[in-house]
């Protein structure tokens, strides 16, 4: 089984709204910030809230990401966070937060077996790390 068999992206933009936000590592600021020609402090002032000490990008009033328009207008240089999405540790931890996520996201499938979401999950978390 491959990841590719338990999640199709319908570019939806449902996984860029929620409470929670996207935390940005520094390698994220230095990316987003080089592709909208700004300098590190400046994205995470007009771009981001502070959670604690980690900056989050910021979201609009429907609650969307700041970044959201019918498309991800920094899909070349989307965080860490979104690129890994839906294949995240959480899920490794309780895969009933796989369940979760496919309540928000069309394109996560459920009709799957527990170990099999895992194995997919372990599988593309070891690509990305």
């Amino acid at each position: 089984m491959k990841p590719s068999d338990i999640f199709k992206c319908e570019k939806c933009g449902d996984c860029c709204k929620g409470y929670g936000g996207t935390f940005v590592t520094e390698k994220d600021i230095k990316a987003i910030a080089g592709y909208l020609k700004t300098d590190h402090k400046s994205f995470i002032k007009d771009y981001c809230y502070m959670s604690g000490s980690r900056p989050v990008l910021a979201q609009q009033k429907n609650g969307y990401c700041i970044f959201w328009d019918k498309i991800c207008t920094i899909h070349p240089v989307k965080p860490k966070m979104c690129k890994q999405w839906p294949f995240i540790k959480s899920v490794l931890i309780d895969v009933n937060n796989w369940q979760i996520m496919a309540s928000v996201c069309p394109g996560i499938r459920i009709d799957m077996p527990d170990d099999i979401i895992g194995e997919c999950v372990r599988k593309e978390l070891s690509k990305n790390q």
